[in-house]
């Protein structure tokens, strides 16, 4: 019985040589015996190699390079909201929808960004711009109404400002 740990060797062509070398730098900061613990950031580098989104084969491949039941991987890609497990376009925006960003107006954020972008939660433009996504913290709570495309954070949203965000983006 092997416990649900990927036994097989990792293909050249799933997870990339940069992709592997990125990975094994991670893996230098944990003790041999404690490899897990590089999975999110092994994750997040192919997430983003891949264009935004981890499919089975890669999430299985980076449970046999860190030597870790795939059932553990993908438990990890499943509960964090910077996972996504399908196709997402060019920019992905979260908008931060918990207590602090409500209560400075989040649901009038995400109402102009439906309708300005023509799409609801969880989809993507039909020309694979943009997706929508409400997560539950960015802990920008002091900035808010807040939120995040790609590694940057915009914060106090307004119409106004979500129009200039949107067409530096395009």
């Amino acid at each position: 019985m092997n416990n649900g740990v990927a036994k097989n060797l990792v293909s050249p062509a799933v997870l990339s040589q940069n992709a592997r070398a990125h990975i094994d730098q991670w893996l230098k900061k944990y003790p041999t015996e404690q490899k897990q613990s590089a999975v999110i950031a092994a994750l997040t580098f192919v997430q983003e190699e891949k264009g935004g989104w981890l499919t089975t084969e890669l999430m299985d491949a980076v449970a046999a390079y860190l030597g870790m039941p795939k059932i553990a991987v993908y438990e990890v890609a499943t509960f964090y909201s910077m996972f996504e497990l399908e196709s997402v376009g060019k920019h992905k925006i979260c908008v931060c929808t918990n207590i602090s960003c409500m209560l400075c107006g989040s649901d009038d954020i995400v109402a102009y960004l439906k309708k300005k972008l023509g799409i609801g939660l969880g989809e993507t433009t039909t020309d694979g711009k943009f997706s929508l996504k409400s997560v539950e913290c960015l802990a920008a709570c002091c900035g808010a109404p807040a939120m995040q495309i790609g590694p940057d954070y915009y914060e106090n949203l307004t119409p106004q400002k979500i129009d200039e965000i949107l067409a530096s983006k395009e």
